[in-house]
């Protein structure tokens, strides 16, 4: 099996180049592309026809694209290219993918959902993104579906990683400056770690059968609030470690509304998994699980 992975440098792109060796050769590209055997392979999803001429020159059997515009707040005023790279080059690669007859496996989110409620959304929850970064995530699957290309699209939320930053990573840092922090206790959802979204990736390619293509929700079990989620890694750390550095000695919740932001965050990012773990036969971890193993990996 032939493996292109577009956006290998990501947090979720990193961790599929370990989980997808076993399966095959892979081809694993960032925005610098590379040359090989004298032909340049494009993986800056910007360069839609480059892209879309790498997929037909190497004619891979299944297409990752783990590749996106994230600046979620940046977005709402650099649309066209936010666009371009979310919505526009996703809908090329799936109209290439059905060319050479090729799996597209392709990463969307929680915000082409607008946050309503308290209860987990199950794949056909009626949709309604509230920032731009959503919509474009929304036109992605909806071009994706319509090109009739045999595809895997995973919704998931609140991606952590041990590589690079993330939110664990920032409390810590501000836990050794501050005594108080203020975070935000009034939006729900499941820190799921890039770790897992990729071993399920490869388990999900191995097992792909026409059957199985449609869209997906890929998050951890549990739920949490970014309040309880940093209580809970300072907790975790501060037993583990017994880091005198620490000076916090209050988190205090506030509402969404202390933070102003230029792009709106839904309140409710929980998503239901049960027809993934049906689907695939899997038992999704609980959302602590993976934050324990993280800090351990990163401290």
């Amino acid at each position: 099996m032939h493996i292109l992975l577009l956006g290998c440098q990501g947090q979720v792109g990193w961790e599929l180049q370990r989980s997808l060796a076993p399966l095959g050769q892979v081809t694993a590209l960032d925005r610098r592309g590379l040359v090989r055997d004298g032909q340049l392979l494009v993986g800056d999803l910007s360069d839609v026809a480059g892209v879309v001429q790498t997929v037909l020159t190497l004619r891979p059997d299944v297409i990752v694209n783990a590749a996106a515009y994230t600046a979620v707040d940046k977005a709402e005023s650099d649309t066209e290219n936010a666009r371009l790279i979310n919505a526009t080059a996703p809908a090329k690669l799936a109209k290439a993918a059905l060319e050479i007859g090729a799996w597209l496996v392709h990463y969307s989110t929680d915000y082409v959902f607008d946050g309503s409620g308290d209860m987990p959304r199950r794949e056909d929850a009626p949709v309604g993104p509230l920032n731009l970064y959503g919509q474009t995530k929304l036109e992605a699957e909806q071009a994706i579906v319509a090109s009739g290309c045999p595809h895997l699209i995973f919704r998931t939320s609140w991606v952590y990683a041990a590589r690079g930053g993330n939110f664990a990573k920032t409390m810590l840092r501000l836990a050794k400056e501050r005594e108080v922090l203020t975070v935000i206790n009034d939006q729900w959802g499941a820190p799921t770690g890039a770790e897992l979204i990729a071993d399920v990736t490869a388990y999900a390619i191995q097992r792909r059968e026409p059957a199985l293509a449609g869209i997906y929700h890929l998050v951890a079990r549990g739920e949490t609030t970014w309040f309880d989620y940093a209580n809970e890694v300072i907790a975790h750390y501060q037993s583990r470690i017994l880091d005198p550095e620490l000076k916090v000695k209050e988190v205090k919740p506030v509402p969404s509304t202390a933070f102003v932001t230029p792009a709106k965050r839904p309140l409710n990012s929980r998503l239901d998994v049960s027809h993934l773990e049906q689907a695939f036969g899997l038992q999704m971890p609980h959302w602590q699980q993976g934050v324990h193993r993280m800090l351990m990996e990163a401290f």
